[in-house]
């Protein structure tokens, strides 16, 4: 999932960009008082973040000094007496928010990377300020005049393309926001704004509280199928944690699914997949269902304000999808064959079980070690063996091999003490054009999982380009929660986490390669912005990243053509388990908004509408709704989760334009579109007519049944 900071993925999911804008007049600088989070950037690389100066004291009083200096902007912007014009407001909003958005970089580190419950109390009482400050803007009626127009004057004269873009999305975003509601309906979206502000914060806040506290601790005699790296990984967080002599499996993906994959004793991972897929949902002062039903309650109530009949249909019409029905239309255009292949594997798996003589039924906390086996019985592929080839810094290598290939950026390491970080296994890289040498940017890589950080893996920008007024370099990150290996030894991971580490590296990719001219170009559209990251994902399974980045950790041979062989027969493998526990969150979450949110059973109504669906039991949703941050500890995914598939039906097809131009995956023209189309106008044009520049058509849902060895009705 990508998380572009706080600034953009939660604190300005509802209003327009303004508050987290790149650039800002001087006069504010003026006024800084001497909190560091609130100062500007100063040292190499155009100013970088005083990572190393963050501190909870600080985070607080910074925050509210830049939104009062923000406020003061968006004040003298609405009460110029001066004729609405482009330049006077919208440049002038765009100019906006530097502070606050330097705040925001230091704020989301603390909230994703390194958070602590005294955090937490901050976050908590910051919450309602925020949500207050974010409807002071959206609902400015001055300020809306304004906007209003200069946008009915750019629909007689149109600007040119990226000023017409942003006033377009300026208007709407505003217009999605109430800006058009009455006094006393602006008051009522205002309060349910900073309820929901709060919810969102406690949502998150439980999720981690139970990823902290439900480890399982095992003893010697508890290891069998483990491989050596885990079970040296898990005995040094079991020290870490005071508990020396004992081995620790964290409740987070990292650990859990290698855990489930390959430990032989099924009641251990019984409890382990009971821990995970119960975070959030243990009847406790944790728990996360109520919380739920209210976001739910309030989300409905505040979309009617505006005359939407539920939440899916007010968010979805800047979206590619448009409606709730187009997106629901192509989840259950798959869904049918997806479950038809969980039939399969589950069959497969049992028959396995059956030879071993385990005496046992296929469940959930079963389909990881059982898929294991038929993986091996079928494709005589064991993915333990496979990892021993994927060692993370040779994958980093490759990552940077295909950014120069498709890009032309370099990559080179930015000497220890340089650059400020926020934690000791943070490194980082400065980017620029391989030709000209010219300077892009810094790329910050923090790869291990760790007490405090969100599980998961994610993008983040503290500086985006831009070029209205001088162009700004980029500072971005990618984020990983690998366990972090003992001294000395290396990080081998899996075939999917390999996949992951490119899918996020894409976004990167996306942030660095920016073309725009103004800081809102820079956003997303939720079901397109994920296409660009999985289509870099197709790289990692190309000649030549297999034949030189792919060693085994121990010798530095090249993974053998024999396992690779083995490794493209069975690329469709376990898709049935894939796309059903992905598309289960993907359709809970459209139809949750969907459903009368009054006295909502959470729990029940999850339940009921697997059994409707046809859920097979032998495995769960991707993330349960009582942990399924993406949707309910912000507003970025909200009947959006759907996007990753949307944005896979694109992948799918532009991944068929390589394979049919003559240089394949790594033929310059068919490159030099992607860049052009794909990846350097962000936000700046329209989704759908970039996709139709690039491939000359629009995509087709073929490929994506293809790609995963479905049937083509």
């Amino acid at each position: 999932m990508i998380l572009k900071t706080l600034k953009t993925s939660f604190f300005c999911s509802l209003i327009l960009l303004v508050s987290c804008k790149e650039e800002n007049p001087n006069t504010t600088e003026k006024t800084m008082n001497d909190n560091v989070l609130i100062q500007e950037w100063t040292g190499p690389y155009d100013g970088v973040p005083a990572f190393d100066k963050i501190s909870v004291e600080a985070i607080g009083p910074a925050v509210e000094e830049a939104m009062k200096l923000n406020l003061a902007e968006i004040e003298a912007i609405a009460n110029n007496t001066e004729a609405p014009t482009f330049e006077n407001t919208i440049v002038a909003m765009e100019s906006s928010g530097k502070p606050l958005s330097r705040v925001f970089a230091y704020y989301g580190i603390m909230s994703a990377n390194v958070s602590s419950p005294e955090f937490r109390d901050v976050q908590a009482e910051l919450a309602p300020k925020l949500s207050d400050f974010r409807s002071k803007i959206s609902q400015n009626e001055k300020l809306f005049k304004r906007i209003k127009t200069v946008y009915d004057a750019s629909q007689q004269t149109p600007l040119e393309p990226q000023a017409q873009r942003v006033v377009d999305l300026t208007y709407k975003q505003f217009e999605m926001n109430g800006a058009n509601l009455n006094a006393e309906q602006k008051k009522r979206y205002a309060e349910i704004n900073k309820e929901l502000s709060s919810l969102y914060t406690d949502f998150g806040n439980n999720i981690l509280h139970d990823e902290e506290n439900y480890i399982t601790y095992l003893t010697e005699d508890q290891l069998g199928g483990l491989a050596d790296g885990f079970i040296k990984s898990a005995a040094k967080i079991a020290a870490d944690k005071g508990q020396t002599g004992k081995y620790a499996i964290t409740n987070t993906r990292s650990s859990m699914d290698p855990f489930l994959t390959y430990s032989t004793d099924r009641e251990l991972r019984k409890q382990v997949w009971e821990n995970y897929y119960s975070r959030g949902d243990n009847g406790d002062e944790y728990d996360n269902n109520e919380i739920i039903a209210k976001i739910l309650q309030l989300r409905k109530e505040r979309v009617g304000l505006m005359g939407y009949t539920n939440y899916a249909e007010w968010r979805l019409q800047d979206r590619m999808a448009k409606t709730p029905e187009n997106a629901m239309n192509l989840m259950l255009a798959v869904w049918p064959a997806a479950i038809a292949r969980v039939e399969e594997e589950v069959e497969d798996m049992q028959t396995v079980a059956n030879e071993l003589g385990d005496n046992i039924t296929i469940e959930p906390w079963d389909y990881r070690y059982y898929a294991e086996k038929v993986r091996k019985k079928k494709y005589d592929l064991d993915s333990d063996e496979v990892k021993q080839y994927l060692q993370l810094d040779k994958l980093r290598e490759a990552m940077f091999f295909v950014a120069g290939e498709l890009f032309n950026y370099n990559f080179t390491p930015v000497p220890e003490g340089t650059v400020p970080v926020f934690q000791e296994d943070v490194n980082v890289w400065e980017v620029t054009d391989k030709d000209s040498g010219k300077h892009i940017g810094l790329w910050y890589l923090d790869p291990y999982a760790r007490q405090g950080k969100r599980s998961g893996a994610w993008a983040t920008t503290y500086r985006s380009s831009t070029s209205f007024k001088g162009k700004t370099n980029v500072l971005a990150s990618n984020n990983s929660n690998f366990v972090k290996p003992a001294p000395g030894e290396a990080v081998l991971v899996s075939w999917d986490d390999a996949v992951t580490f490119f899918h996020e590296f894409g976004h990167a990719l996306h942030f660095f390669s920016s073309d725009v001219t103004y800081p809102t170009l820079n956003g997303g559209v939720r079901d397109y912005t994920e296409f660009q990251s999985q289509l870099l994902e197709r790289w990692l399974s190309t000649d030549q990243v297999i034949n030189n980045y792919l060693v085994h950790y121990k010798t530095g041979e090249p993974i053998p053509a024999s396992l690779i062989e083995k490794i493209k027969k069975a690329a469709t493998f376990n898709q049935g388990f894939d796309t059903t526990e992905y598309l289960a969150s993907a359709l809970i979450d459209m139809k949750i908004h969907l459903a009368d949110p009054s006295n909502i059973d959470v729990d029940k109504f999850e339940r009921e509408t697997l059994d409707e669906l046809g859920m097979p039991k032998e495995l769960p949703m991707r993330h349960r709704t009582p942990h399924f941050g993406h949707v309910f500890s912000g507003e970025g995914y909200a009947t959006a989760y759907y996007g990753y598939m949307w944005a896979d039906v694109l992948t799918s097809d532009a991944s068929e334009a390589f394979k049919e131009a003559e240089g394949g995956f790594y033929d310059k023209d068919v490159a030099e579109k992607l860049v052009n189309y794909l990846f350097a106008p962000r936000n700046a044009m329209d989704p759908a007519d970039a996709y139709r520049k690039f491939r000359g058509r629009d995509a087709k849902i073929e490929a994506l049944m293809r790609d995963r060895g479905f049937p083509i009705n």
